[in-house]
């Protein structure tokens, strides 16, 4: 359990680097200036950083060994959280992102190994639950610290505030983490691979993040999404033919394996999609400052906390079907509910439609994470592991831009329609209106189509849910390999008087 709890608060700081910024943005863009698609990058570019490096993980454990290159990674981390926190302006701010996001994408993928390197598997499902308190707990309770921090210190310390906690981590770490060395004669790195594998999702990555602003028919959002697809397919020739493969692809041939990474995508865009529109819902349209923001989505960090454990331990006793099951309906339920999203909810309706919508992450993540890992070798499970995060990274940016691209034109299409009331001075009860009532007047609508425009995004997200529903029913857990023998039968067979020592049968013999 020490060891455990030392790797969970490991992973609990690079996913909460990814969620905790969100809600600061404009306290971040006020202070360091930048219109709002370069402040996005600040985002964009963690998230692309986290995707791209994940690969180096494997080479680097094999090569250093799991203890050290964890246990580096983190300085790494928090040395860049650090330079966050000191950042003088927006371009700077977002090299440090980058920096910080090398050493972040590696420290998850090394936790999974050491976990299924000290842990027993017949437990493995509860140690999962453990270290899912920092993967998926964190991005749930980023928003809420980080309204929480901003409204009374500076946004410099959303960074900052994880000093201290990876410094224990850090010391914690050299005592009570045991020592997996690595081998100094491991083969080459595979460069052509990573640079292939780099390029091809770093391309998804950006069209996700820019296509709507750079039109999805353009050329260049076209060129890029035909090399990033041209791109991976070379990866994966390459991946094929070398001797020390970046990525073992043989992973793809285990089909449980598979419908976990398609699972955990649903997952992750239903996860990101809420996360990233809700908090502007409330602040653009509903008016909330960053601190009751933070709060209404308090109860889903909450949730979160409490279920993601339990999951763990019920997959060790039923399966993850079950735990995955239930929490994919609760998730179709909630996102049907935010459907009803609308200028006058409360404070109450957001919470709890958001955390009943989070049932599928809190319920189903870790089992089906846990349960697609466990069908693999376990030479093959650091791999499996990099596959994971890099779905998680690449998910959690098409949730966004899938979400963003149903919210733009449901919005277009809702202005013009509702286009009529851009020039209320034509009506009677509006032709001497002043200026103050008529720009009263445009918000007010405005706000109101914002909401039918999410409403429609958060439907579609539901549809997505149902999807993983069927996806569920599919999961299965791996049988247990047989348990060894502790004693010999009470008497040989009859067809053979002899035991089959060879040295006993001759003292027989002798006799």
């Amino acid at each position: 359990m020490a060891p455990l709890l030392v790797l969970m608060l490991g992973s609990f700081l690079p996913p909460m680097d990814s969620a905790i910024v969100n809600v600061p943005i404009p306290h971040i863009q006020r202070d360091l200036g930048g219109g709002n698609e370069d402040v996005a990058w600040i985002s964009t570019a963690y998230s692309l950083g986290l995707a791209v490096f994940v690969p180096l993980s494997n080479w680097l454990t094999d090569r250093f060994g799991l203890t050290r290159v964890h246990r580096a990674a983190l300085v790494g981390f928090l040395a860049g959280s650090g330079l966050c926190g000191m950042a003088w302006d927006l371009n700077s701010l977002i090299t440090f992102r980058v920096l910080t996001a090398i050493p972040g994408s590696i420290v998850p993928v090394v936790t999974i190994s050491m976990i299924y390197r000290i842990v027993p598997r017949e437990s493995i499902g509860t140690a999962m639950g453990l270290y899912g308190l920092g993967v998926i707990v964190a991005p749930s309770l980023g928003p809420t610290l980080g309204g929480l921090i901003v409204q009374d210190l500076s946004w410099r310390w959303i960074f900052l505030f994880k000093e201290p906690i990876g410094v224990v981590t850090v010391i914690a770490g050299l005592f009570l983490i045991p020592k997996m060395e690595g081998n100094p004669k491991v083969g080459k790195f595979d460069w052509w691979g990573y640079l292939t594998f780099a390029y091809g999702l770093s391309a998804i990555i950006i069209v996700s993040a820019k296509g709507q602003k750079w039109h999805w028919d353009s050329y260049l959002v076209l060129i890029l999404t035909v090399s990033a697809v041209l791109s991976l397919a070379l990866f994966a020739v390459i991946e094929n033919e070398v001797d020390n493969p970046l990525i073992d692809l043989r992973i793809f041939r285990c089909w449980p394996f598979v419908n976990s990474l398609l699972l955990i995508g649903v997952l992750l865009i239903m996860l990101f999609g809420v996360a990233y529109y809700v908090p502007q819902f409330l602040q653009n349209v509903q008016g909330f400052d960053a601190r009751h923001t933070g709060l209404v989505l308090l109860p889903m960090g909450l949730l979160m906390v409490v279920a993601v454990p339990v999951a763990g331990k019920l997959y060790d006793r039923i399966g993850p079907r079950w735990p995955a099951l239930v929490g994919m309906i609760g998730s179709v339920v909630g996102l049907s509910l935010m459907s009803g999203i609308n200028v006058g909810m409360s404070r109450a309706e957001a919470a709890v439609w958001v955390m009943i919508a989070m049932l599928g992450g809190a319920l189903g993540m870790m089992p089906i994470m846990t349960n697609g890992l466990s069908w693999l070798p376990p030479h093959l499970v650091g791999y499996g592991g990099a596959m994971n995060n890099v779905m998680q990274r690449a998910a959690s940016a098409l949730g966004v831009a899938v979400v963003g691209v149903i919210v733009s034109r449901s919005s277009a299409q809702l202005t013009a329609d509702t286009s009529a009331l851009q020039t209320a001075r034509s009506l009677p009860q509006f032709r001497d209106a002043d200026q103050e009532t008529l720009a009263g007047l445009y918000k007010q609508t405005q706000g109101h189509i914002q909401a039918m425009a999410d409403a429609n995004a958060f439907l579609l997200t539901a549809g997505l849910a149902v999807i993983g529903c069927l996806l569920v029913l599919m999961l299965k857990k791996p049988p247990q390999p047989p348990a060894p023998r502790t004693a010999p039968p009470s008497s040989p067979p009859a067809s053979d008087p002899l035991p089959a020592s060879n040295g006993t049968r001759r003292r027989l013999s002798a006799l």
